[in-house]
């Protein structure tokens, strides 16, 4: 299974894939709004501010996984991030990450990454080439900001 033909559903409940994102390099998030990581919304949105004109989107998938910190909506989820953060990288509809419930996207991210396992917490980071393959993962201790994932950006836009 190709990245691109993965289904997903956008924040506006929308059916699509990651086809119109082919080309692009992307980072891949699972969020939640009540998490001592949720403050790195103002981070992701400065990368995305900075590297959307030169091929970076970031794809946000809500998740209510761990400790049951994405508890909301999705309409109270995109008034919290836009209110708060100013968000306006792509938010999808609210996933599931662990267990049989999986959701395909995570499915194909844990078994393509490296180590592959399942995800640990709220706020990791999939980075993806512009040709659709992982090029690094980072746990969530690892912030936007942080020198080791703005230098892996940069290096997967310059290609």
């Amino acid at each position: 299974m190709s990245l691109y033909s993965i289904p997903v559903t956008t924040a506006k409940g929308e059916q699509t894939s990651l086809e119109t994102y082919r080309g692009k390099a992307l980072l891949i998030v699972n969020l939640a709004s009540k998490c001592g990581y949720t403050p790195q919304y103002a981070g992701l949105q400065k990368l995305y501010e900075q590297y959307k004109d030169q091929g970076l989107a970031i794809l946000g998938f809500p998740c209510n996984d761990f400790g049951a910190q994405e508890a909301g909506t999705m309409e109270e989820i995109q008034a919290f991030c836009s209110l708060n953060y100013g968000v306006t990288f792509d938010l999808f509809e609210k996933v599931t990450i662990l267990g049989e419930d999986k959701h395909p996207l995570y499915v194909w991210l844990t078994e393509a990454a490296e180590p592959q396992s399942d995800v640990r917490w709220n706020f990791e980071k999939f980075l993806i080439s512009r040709n659709g393959e992982v090029t690094g993962r980072f746990g969530s201790g690892v912030t936007p900001e942080s020198d080791e994932l703005v230098q892996a950006i940069t290096q997967v836009l310059s290609q």
